[in-house]
C-alpha cells in the first residue's frame, strides 16, 4: 500500500502555460498526493524536469526508451496512477490522444492508462477556434476524457481569447472531485 492517499501522473507538454504545472504539481505534493510527471521534450524547452523532480522527489520520464528502473516505463506508470492529468494539453497531443497515435512516452502512456483522465487545454486562440481542434475535443468528450478549460484572457502571443490554461488551483480542484466521483462510484 502506497504511504500516499492517491497516485496522480501529470503530464506536461510544450504549452508555455507549462510553468504553471509546477504550481499544481506542488500543490498536489502538499495536500500527500503521490505524482510522478511525464514531460514531452519539447516542454523540457520551457520547464526543467529537475524542478519537477524537486518538488516530486522523484524522477522524471521524457523517453520511452531511457535508462529508468522500469523495464516498460510506458506501462507500469499507468498501471500505479489513480488520475491522469495533462497540463498544459497543446492542439498537438489532443489531436494525438483523439487519434490513438502513440510516438513519444506521454501519448503512449495516455493509451495505456485506463483510469479517469483530466486534460487542460493551453493553446493560442485561433489554435482553439480551429474545426480539428473542436473535432478532437469533442471526441476526447465522447471517449470519456474531463476537461478543465481552457479560459478566456491574456495569452503568451499577446491577444485576448480562450486559449489560457485554467490555474492550478482550478485544475488542483477539479482532480478532487474527479477522484472524489471516481471513489464513490466503485
Amino acid at each position: 500500500m502506497s504511504e500516499f492517499r492517491k497516485e496522480i501522473l501529470i503530464g506536461v507538454t510544450a504549452g508555455i502555460a507549462a510553468y504553471k504545472t509546477c504550481d499544481l504539481v506542488s500543490r498536489l505534493v502538499k495536500s500527500g498526493y503521490g505524482v510522478s510527471v511525464i514531460m514531452t521534450e519539447n516542454a523540457t524547452n520551457l520547464v526543467g524536469p529537475r524542478t519537477f523532480q524537486a518538488l516530486t522527489g522523484r524522477p522524471v520520464l521524457t523517453r520511452i526508451f531511457s535508462a529508468t528502473e522500469s523495464a516498460i516505463p510506458h506501462i507500469e506508470p499507468a498501471r500505479r496512477a489513480d488520475l491522469f492529468c495533462i497540463a498544459p494539453a497543446t492542439a498537438n497531443f489532443l489531436a494525438k490522444a483523439s487519434c490513438g497515435l502513440a510516438d513519444d512516452l506521454l501519448s503512449t502512456l495516455y493509451l495505456a492508462y485506463h483510469g479517469p483522465v483530466l486534460l487542460a487545454p493551453a493553446m493560442n486562440c485561433e489554435m482553439w477556434a480551429k474545426p480539428a481542434v473542436q473535432r478532437n475535443y469533442c471526441q476526447l468528450q465522447e471517449d470519456g476524457v474531463h476537461f478543465v478549460g481552457p479560459e478566456s484572457g491574456h495569452l503568451a502571443c499577446g491577444v485576448n481569447g480562450i486559449g489560457r490554461m485554467s490555474e492550478p488551483e482550478k485544475i488542483f480542484e477539479r482532480i478532487q472531485e474527479i477522484l472524489t466521483e471516481n471513489t464513490q462510484s466503485k
